[in-house]
């Protein structure tokens, strides 16, 4: 992809997301993700209807009248967004590949956190860290997050979603908000997961496209594993075949949801043919 070509589509996913944490999930983010607390801000004359225990009593004593104290939200955060780059998110059957969805909730989430004067990160992960981004403030550090997630090409097509999150747990000391986004097509990660909900606010976002719900019965096929490249005859006629497939994938959400629910994280389904939207801000409203 030529510079051209790239800061097209970058201007081009800034205008989208930008509308929609703008006018959408600006407010509904802050509403979610609370600050670490009250700070002290000054103090003012009381006033009818205040909370006679945020009486500064030294001040009162001072000036002879009541006055109290005024607190604000302590409201920085740091947001962290861990996004999937393995071989099996380059697949779509229909407008979008899963990267792509992917990439515009990444960015969606990242102007949200600008909006509120939040930090935002980014870890790139296949079965390797491949990229981290510090969290830092700022569009135009938003725009270089939106840059890599469009550019990026990584070393491995393997998924190694426990490596990644203990990564997280080395590089970030304070707790953070932590959106997880992959496919899910891997195992081996509650224990880890357990570890990383104690310490962060996390919510994994699942994106899927139907069509890997299922093998439909085109008689003998020749398929590729996207993450390994293994190529392999199926027969796609036999219903056993077909059976054990639907298993396993059945099983790998089953594994992401309980792994998640069991760490105290959040969960989001999101199919590429589905409004991401619509999924997001139900996700915010819940916790809101």
């Amino acid at each position: 992809m030529d510079t051209k070509e790239l800061l097209k589509k970058v201007r081009k996913i800034e205008i989208k997301t930008r509308r929609l944490s703008d006018h959408i999930f600006g407010g509904e983010y802050h509403s979610t993700f609370k600050g670490r607390g009250m700070t002290f801000s000054e103090v003012r004359q009381y006033q009818f209807g205040d909370d006679v225990r945020s009486i500064d009593w030294n001040v009162t004593a001072r000036y002879n009248e009541p006055y109290v104290k005024v607190f604000e939200e302590e409201r920085e955060l740091t947001m962290m967004l861990m996004v999937d780059v393995s071989g099996s998110e380059l697949f779509g059957t229909t407008n979008q590949f899963k990267k792509e969805i992917i990439t515009e909730i990444s960015a969606t989430l990242a102007f949200s956190a600008l909006q509120n004067n939040d930090k935002a990160g980014l870890i790139l992960f296949s079965d390797e860290v491949e990229l981290f981004i510090p969290p830092k403030k700022g569009k135009s550090h938003v725009l270089r997050i939106i840059r890599e997630l469009l550019e990026f090409k990584p070393q491995s097509n393997k998924t190694d979603i426990a490596g990644a999150m203990k990564y997280l747990t080395n590089v970030m000391k304070k707790k953070a908000i932590v959106f997880v986004l992959s496919d899910f097509i891997a195992e081996d990660y509650e224990q880890t997961m357990k570890i990383v909900g104690n310490k962060h606010d996390v919510t994994g976002i699942r994106v899927y496209d139907e069509k890997e719900e299922t093998i439909p019965n085109l008689g003998m096929v020749q398929m590729e594993d996207a993450e390994t490249g293994t190529i392999k005859l199926i027969n796609t006629q036999s219903k056993s075949v077909r059976n054990a497939y639907r298993n396993y994938h059945h099983d790998r959400v089953k594994y992401f949801k309980n792994a998640y629910t069991k760490s105290g994280c959040g969960v989001i389904d999101c199919r590429v043919d589905e409004s991401y939207v619509k999924k997001l801000l139900g996700y915010f409203k819940r916790r809101g």
